[in-house]
């Protein structure tokens, strides 16, 4: 975000869009984040360096081949539930990476081999959460409605709370501000999606989307007045 300001915003908001950068490369390639580290050189037109270019992936065939033994070992001597784990554990390499398509094939099998409702829910949030960070709309309301479907046929309190978290951010996303403030208000007391954000700005979020579609006896009562 800070990266995308015009250069006159930025100075205006003391933002050292330099340091900003740096700081987001460096992050970048000590997470060995190749995909990430391909698109946001060529998103902000920064030079590639081949040789660190090339030490990120073999880092990461290195890492994925070991993943996939680990997979293999596991449906060779163990049971599903092993299986499963060592898939989930691809999937979470593969999306930290960024790897968007390939992250996407392995966590389509991983939720197929998924048996139990919240096994499968989790599954679906790391998928919503994958469209999130790649601003696909497409798989974010596709996995949203596979979680809502499954969420009636026994979901735990837990997961439906963080279902509300992430029915809000997207609708928050397309500007549907009174349905994000509905979900967001009914999670207040009981947050727990750190996967997505942090409390405070979980509550910035909902404070935001309530003063723009609350009229003033709700922003007054759900609010201000904690109801």
């Amino acid at each position: 975000f800070e990266l995308g300001l015009q250069a006159s915003v930025a100075k205006e908001l003391k933002i050292d869009q330099s340091e900003v950068k740096n700081k987001l490369m460096d992050k970048v390639k000590a997470g060995y984040m190749t995909e990430i580290y391909k698109e946001v050189s060529k998103e902000f037109k920064l030079s590639v360096n081949q040789s660190v270019l090339d030490e990120m992936e073999a880092k990461n065939a290195e890492q994925i081949k070991l993943l996939t033994d680990e997979i293999e070992k596991a449906e060779k001597n163990e049971g599903e539930s092993e299986v499963r784990d060592a898939m989930v554990r691809k999937c979470e390499y593969l999306t930290s990476i960024g790897s968007k398509s390939d992250a996407l094939t392995m966590l389509k099998a991983t939720l197929e081999k998924s048996n139990t409702t919240g096994h499968k829910l989790d599954i679906l949030f790391h998928l919503i959460r994958l469209g999130f960070f790649f601003n696909d709309n497409k798989i974010i309301t596709t996995y949203l409605n596979k979680a809502k479907e499954l969420i009636e046929l026994g979901g735990d309190w837990d997961r439906r709370n963080r279902l509300k978290v992430y029915t809000g951010l997207y609708s928050m996303s397309v500007r549907r501000f009174e349905d994000a403030a509905k979900n967001f208000l009914d999670t207040v007391s009981t947050f727990t999606s750190y996967e997505l954000m942090d409390y405070h700005t979980f509550i910035r979020y909902t404070i935001i989307c309530s003063m723009v579609s609350l009229d003033r006896q709700d922003l007054t009562k759900k609010v201000l007045g904690g109801g």
